[in-house]
């Protein structure tokens, strides 16, 4: 088993934040959204996985070698492959053409999710797709009386569906999947602007291709900075139900409550401050005279003499105030 990761996108609603840090390695209760993707596929994946490619731009050989390290430790090769223009999803994906062979999985490292990670032999593939209220801002999936994919509409502005494709993806043979992406850009078709992944999955089940949907409990995204900070709120009771420890012991904390569920990192220091729940603070910051909750404070920021709730606060940022939602990029200062 094999899995490509790709993550190169802009990630634009998420600014300020992703103007310093690529998206997929913004932290949510302490570790990076990329992290945490490919760590649940691997613990509830039956089959072994023998290579993580990561799709990337231009992040540095910092970022490329700590996510080497994130495939090691899952007892993974890890690969690192360029899309050097934003070409969409397909394109995208076909960066790491060399992996398309046998089973594979492609995650988008953009989305976390609870789901139902069988991969089931007797189908050519499966889409985990998750029912939404209002489908016109997502992919989704028709489905015919046998429960199998016959159609994918993108951002749909009449009602077809109500199956959002959330951006994990089972094909038993990639090589297949190799075959329709490079006819699609071999014969340019492109959507604005973009090779689509609907379009070679389309194609796909044309040819007689079998996809079922696989079913989703939870699909947590990190859109936007508001989504962001939910996401963080539900990861960290994650953690929390499964006795994972969050709070670092080498933190300090004077005159200070930390309501849980918080993660707080490494030489962290709170005084005179009120944190939590849903608060995580990343290593080597300082709180004091403040109340913070459902917010992210990321490493070495600095918070004094504020009210904070439902914000993000970037690395080796400083804030004073009393504004209750802010979005505050890295080595900005408001005070």
């Amino acid at each position: 088993m094999k899995i490509i990761v790709p993550m190169a996108g802009r990630g634009s609603r998420l600014r300020p934040h992703t103007l310093t840090i690529p998206k997929p390695l913004i932290p949510v209760g302490g570790k990076p959204i990329v992290h945490r993707l490919v760590e649940d596929i691997a613990s509830i994946c039956s089959d072994k996985i023998d290579e993580i490619a990561f799709v990337i731009g231009d992040f540095g050989t910092e970022v490329e070698e700590e996510l080497i390290k994130v495939a090691e430790k899952l007892g993974a090769k890890g690969s690192i492959h360029y899309q050097d223009q934003p070409l969409g999803t397909a394109h995208a994906v076909y960066c790491a053409k060399e992996l398309l062979e046998g089973p594979v999985v492609v995650a988008f490292a953009d989305t976390l999710f609870s789901a139902d990670f069988k991969l089931d032999a007797t189908v050519d593939g499966i889409l985990w797709v998750k029912q939404i209220e209002d489908p016109s801002a997502f992919g989704v999936v028709k489905l015919n009386e046998s429960n199998e994919i016959i159609d994918f509409v993108e951002k749909p502005q009449t009602f077809v569906s109500d199956l959002a494709m959330i951006g994990i993806y089972y094909f038993k043979k990639g090589e297949d999947l190799r075959k329709e992406i490079e006819f699609l850009l071999e014969n340019n078709i492109i959507k604005s602007g973009e090779f689509q992944l609907p379009d070679a999955l389309r194609r796909l089940t044309e040819a007689g291709n079998k996809f079922k949907p696989g079913k989703v409990d939870e699909w947590l995204d990190c859109g936007n900075k508001e989504v962001t900070v939910h996401t963080n709120q539900r990861v960290l009771e994650h953690d929390a139900s499964k006795g994972i420890k969050t709070i670092s012991d080498t933190i300090i904390s004077e005159n200070s409550v930390i309501i849980p569920p918080c993660y707080i990192g490494k030489n962290v220091k709170i005084i005179n401050a009120v944190v939590g729940p849903h608060v995580s603070i990343g290593e080597g910051s300082f709180v004091e005279n403040a109340t913070i909750k459902n917010s992210i404070i990321q490493s070495n920021a600095k918070i004094k003499n504020a009210i904070l709730q439902n914000s993000m606060i970037g690395n080796t940022a400083n804030y004073e105030g009393n504004i209750a939602d802010i979005s505050l990029g890295d080595y900005s200062t408001i005070a």
